[in-house]
C-alpha cells in the first residue's frame, strides 16, 4: 500500500467524521496574505532575541511551536521562560484560516501524513519559530525552586529568535551517554550550559508532581515506516529523555497560564482528566500483580503501584502502562469561570495538577489559539474576546473534535496494519486487551503495533488482560482487523 491509496482512506474517514480535509481556497489566500502584514512593534513586545533559545521536536517537525531558555539565579531558583508562536497575530478571528481551525480544532495525524489545522504558508513558515528566524511570541516567564515548585510566574509579549533546531532522538541520547552532542552544540556558545539546566529542571519539575501523584507512564505509539513510497511497517515510537523534558516544561507553562487568567480575572478553557470511572478494574489489575490499591481513586497510590512494576518487570512495563491509560479514559476540555472560584473538579488526574489550560501548540490546536487570544487580550487590558458561554462552546466542541480526529487517525491506522497483514491469516499473536465495551473487545499486538477486534472468544476478557489471539480476517479498505481468543 501506498501513501497515496492511504491518503484517500483518510480523506475519506475525516468527511466522515465532521473534519475539513482540505482548506477553501478563501483560506489559502488568506494564509497567503498574512505574509505582507506588517510586523507589530510597540513598547509592550520585549525584546529577547540576544537569548539562547532553543527548540527540541520530532527530526522531521517544521511546525514549531515553542522555544526554552533557562538561567540559575540566587538560593536554587531557576528562571525559566517559554517562549510559545504568537499565532494569532497572523490568524484574523472570525477569517476564513479561523474559521476552518474552529471547526477542526486540531491538526490530524494520520499514516497518511498530516492534516494541519492552518495552512502550512502559517503553520510550517511565517507561525513556526524556525532556527534563525526573528518571530513575535508569547513567553512564560517562571522561577522554579529546587523542589519543583513555581512561586511567580508572569507573562508577556515578545521578539524572539530560535538559535538552534534540536531533536528528540539525538538530544535524549547525548543526555543518556550513548550518542554524540547535537551539532549545534560547538557553534551556539552556552547550548551545552542550557541543555544540562533543561534537562535537571525537568527532573525538579517532575518530581514536584510524582509527589502528588502524577502517574509515571511509559507507551510506546505506532509510527509508519516507508521505503520508496510503500509502507513496509508499523514500528513502536517510545518517549524518551528528551521527550519527557519538553513535556515537564510545557506542563508547568500550561499551569502558569491557568494561574494567570485567573489572576486577571478571565475565563478560560481547562484541560481536564477526571478521577478514573474505571478505578474498580484498575484495583483488579493491581491486585493481581500482588498490590491491594485503595478503594477511592488515589493517584499517590497507583503511581507507587507502576513504579514498583517498572522496576520487577521493565520489559513488561509498556503494556502495563497502555492498560492503564486505556482505564483512565480520555482528557476532556471545560470552561472555567472568571472567578476562578468554580475551577473544582477541573484537575488533571494523570498529571497531578489543579491549574491546567492547552496554551503551548497554538500552530496544531485551536484552544491553544483561543487561549492565547485571551492571554494577549489580559495583557492589553482589554475585555475577554470569548464569553464564558462561548468557551463553553468551544470546549464541548474540541472534545468532540478530538476524539474524531483520534478516531481517524486509529481507522488509517487500522488500514495501514491491515495491508501489512494479508498474508498473515491463522497466525497467533501475544496481545493486549484495550478494549472491553458494548461495542465490541479490543486487542493490541506488538509485530506490527496495532489494535484490532477479538471477534470470537473474547468472553470474559477485560481491559489489561493478557491474551493469545489467532487473525482470522483483514480488509485494508474497510480498515477492521479480526481475531479470535486461542
Amino acid at each position: 500500500m501506498d501513501t497515496t491509496h492511504l491518503h484517500k482512506i483518510a480523506v475519506e474517514a475525516m468527511r466522515d467524521r465532521g473534519l475539513l480535509p482540505d482548506f477553501a481556497p478563501q483560506a489559502l489566500q488568506e494564509a497567503e496574505a498574512a505574509r505582507q502584514t506588517a510586523p507589530e512593534r510597540n513598547d509592550s513586545i520585549h525584546d529577547l532575541r540576544h537569548l539562547t533559545w532553543f527548540s527540541i521536536d520530532n527530526d522531521d517537525t517544521r511546525d514549531l511551536d515553542q522555544l526554552s531558555v533557562a538561567e540559575p539565579l540566587a538560593a536554587g531558583i531557576t528562571r525559566l521562560r517559554v517562549a510559545v508562536a504568537d499565532v494569532d497575530v497572523k490568524v484574523t478571528p472570525g477569517g476564513a484560516v479561523d474559521g476552518h481551525a474552529a471547526v477542526n480544532t486540531t491538526s490530524v495525524y494520520t499514516a497518511a501524513g498530516v492534516f494541519p489545522m492552518l495552512p502550512e504558508v502559517l503553520s510550517t513558515d511565517l507561525t513556526s519559530l524556525h532556527e534563525g528566524q526573528e518571530r513575535l511570541a508569547v513567553v512564560v516567564d517562571m522561577q522554579v525552586a529546587a523542589d519543583g515548585t513555581v512561586p511567580e510566574s508572569t507573562i508577556y509579549r515578545a521578539t524572539v529568535l530560535n538559535r538552534a533546531k534540536l531533536t528528540y532522538d539525538a538530544v535524549s541520547a547525548w543526555l543518556d551517554g550513548v550518542g554524540p552532542p547535537p551539532p549545534r552544540m560547538a557553534s551556539v556558545p552556552g547550548l551545552e550550559d542550557q541543555l544540562r539546566l533543561h534537562d535537571t529542571l525537568a527532573g525538579q519539575l517532575r518530581q514536584w508532581r510524582q509527589a502528588r501523584g502524577a502517574l509515571n507512564l511509559n507507551t510506546a505509539s505506532a509510527r509508519p515506516v516507508f521505503e520508496k513510497g510503500q509502507l513496509v511497517d508499523l514500528r513502536p515510537d517510545e518517549k524518551n529523555r528528551a521527550q519527557d523534558l519538553i513535556s515537564d516544561l510545557m506542563i508547568a507553562a500550561n499551569g502558569a497560564t491557568a494561574r494567570f487568567l485567573v489572576a486577571k480575572g478571565f475565563p478560560s478553557l481547562r484541560r481536564l482528566l477526571q478521577a478514573p470511572r474505571r478505578w474498580d478494574r484498575l484495583v483488579a489489575l493491581a491486585s493481581g500483580h500482588g498490590v491491594q490499591l485503595p478503594d477511592a481513586p488515589d493517584a499517590l497510590a497507583l503511581d507507587h503501584f507502576l513504579n514498583t512494576r517498572r522496576l520487577a518487570d521493565p520489559a513488561g512495563f509498556a503494556d502495563l502502562s497502555l492498560a492503564v491509560v486505556k482505564m483512565l479514559g480520555s482528557g476532556e476540555y471545560a470552561a472555567a469561570p472568571a472567578s476562578g472560584s468554580g475551577t473544582a473538579g477541573l484537575g488533571h488526574f494523570g498529571l497531578a495538577v489543579n491549574d491546567y489550560a492547552h496554551s503551548t501548540a497554538p500552530n496544531r490546536r485551536f484552544p491553544d489559539l483561543v487561549t492565547q487570544r485571551l492571554l494577549k487580550a489580559a495583557l492589553a487590558g482589554v475585555a475577554p474576546p470569548y464569553s464564558a458561554e462561548q468557551l463553553s462552546e468551544i470546549a464541548r466542541h474540541c472534545t468532540l473534535q478530538e476524539s474524531n480526529a483520534n478516531k481517524v487517525e486509529r481507522q488509517v491506522l487500522k488500514a495501514a496494519g491491515a495491508w501489512l497483514l494479508q498474508g498473515r491469516i491463522g497466525e497467533v499473536f501475544d496481545a493486549i486487551v484495550t478494549g472491553a465495551a458494548a461495542k465490541g473487545t479490543f486487542v493490541r499486538i506488538c509485530s506490527p503495533l496495532l489494535e484490532g477486534r477479538v471477534v470470537r472468544g473474547f468472553e470474559g476478557l477485560d481491559v489489561g488482560d493478557a491474551a493469545h489471539v489467532r487473525l482470522v480476517a483483514v480488509d485494508a479498505e474497510k480498515s477492521f482487523i479480526d481475531f479470535e481468543r486461542v
